[in-house]
């Protein structure tokens, strides 16, 4: 069994289908949270128990067929703190203008 479990994790690792960490927002003052982003580059923000999205350090981590717009999250401080970059497809028919 032990060996099961071994192959198992490896095989988790080796997919890269490691869970990343949610950061709520909600419990870090909005330069603790511009600070998270700024170290790591890439994280997920959680503004809620549901709601979250990825937020990068800079528009240019993007996708080809997407743009970088401004993400706004709330902060223990901040209402609507500037933490970085959220990808969103180019050709997007969702409405919003």
């Amino acid at each position: 069994m032990p060996r099961l479990a071994c192959a198992l994790v490896l095989s988790v690792l080796a997919t890269g289908a490691v869970a990343q960490e949610r950061i709520d927002t909600r419990g870090l003052t909005c330069a603790a949270l511009r600070a998270r982003v700024a170290r790591d580059r890439t994280v997920i923000l959680a503004r809620s128990e549901t709601t979250y999205e990825t937020v990068h350090l800079d528009s240019g981590s993007c996708q080809q067929d997407e743009t970088g717009a401004p993400a706004f999250e709330p902060s223990a401080d901040v209402p609507s703190c500037w933490a970085g970059w959220r990808c969103t497809q180019r050709n997007s028919d969702s409405g919003q203008r």
